[in-house]
């Protein structure tokens, strides 16, 4: 590995693709099914958590823990037919090509399924620029947990003291810190400033776009130096 290699982690839903509010109805749909009640305003404060972590941040300790698999399930099913319609933030597919510019290698640090990705990166059409992604499969534990994060170093070929880390949601903050990595964070996934801050997101902007314009004075364009 090059000790000297340098580069960016980003999330994917909710940060570079507008999907965040289609998890949530999604969730909720699922939720229904199987006759369970949870408003969409606390299923949408718990989207960016892995999918198991969800369900019992949600539902308790007390549920039925045998509808698990079945809700994650309904939940991916009914997110797919949300797939015509998902877009990348303006700024996005730009942001990602300023990095790779500036010699840092650009890895998706997403949890989602191997299907589901191409699907996003269809959407972000940006392959051009993305240096190695991740999907569920190389993760035991989901966020809070860093783990996706750690896989998405090996896959880059990069250490936690040089990179960056790009998220929408307090779940991506938490699982940065826990390896010491900075999060510069988004709101555009429905998250405000406050609660990424008080999370401890080093820096927060409204979107990818907004990133991109900050480039040379953010946290990415140091890491790039």
């Amino acid at each position: 590995m090059d000790a000297r290699a340098r580069g960016v982690l980003f999330d994917v839903d909710g940060t570079l693709i507008d999907s965040s509010y289609f998890h949530a109805l999604a969730w909720w749909e699922a939720f229904r099914q199987f006759e369970h009640k949870v408003p969409m305003s606390a299923i949408h404060r718990a989207v960016g958590m892995g999918g198991d972590k969800l369900v019992a941040h949600l539902l308790g300790d007390g549920r039925d823990k045998s509808e698990d698999a079945e809700l994650k399930a309904t939940h991916g099913a009914v997110f797919g037919t949300y797939w015509p319609s998902l877009v990348a933030f303006d700024g996005a597919r730009d942001l990602l090509r300023k990095c790779a510019e500036a010699g840092l290698a650009v890895v998706l640090a997403s949890s989602a399924r191997e299907r589901e990705l191409r699907v996003l990166r269809r959407a972000l059409d940006a392959d051009d620029a993305i240096t190695a992604a991740t999907s569920s499969s190389d993760a035991e534990e989901s966020k809070p947990a860093p783990d996706i994060l750690v896989a998405a170093l090996e896959a880059g070929g990069l250490r936690a003291e040089d990179v960056v880390f790009v998220g929408d949601a307090v779940w991506d903050v938490y699982a940065a810190s826990k390896l010491g990595i900075p999060t510069i964070a988004v709101t555009c996934g429905g998250t405000s400033e406050g609660e990424l801050r008080e999370a401890g997101a080093a820096e927060v902007y409204a979107g990818p776009d907004k990133v991109l314009e900050a480039f040379s004075t953010s946290a990415l364009g140091r890491v790039g130096a």
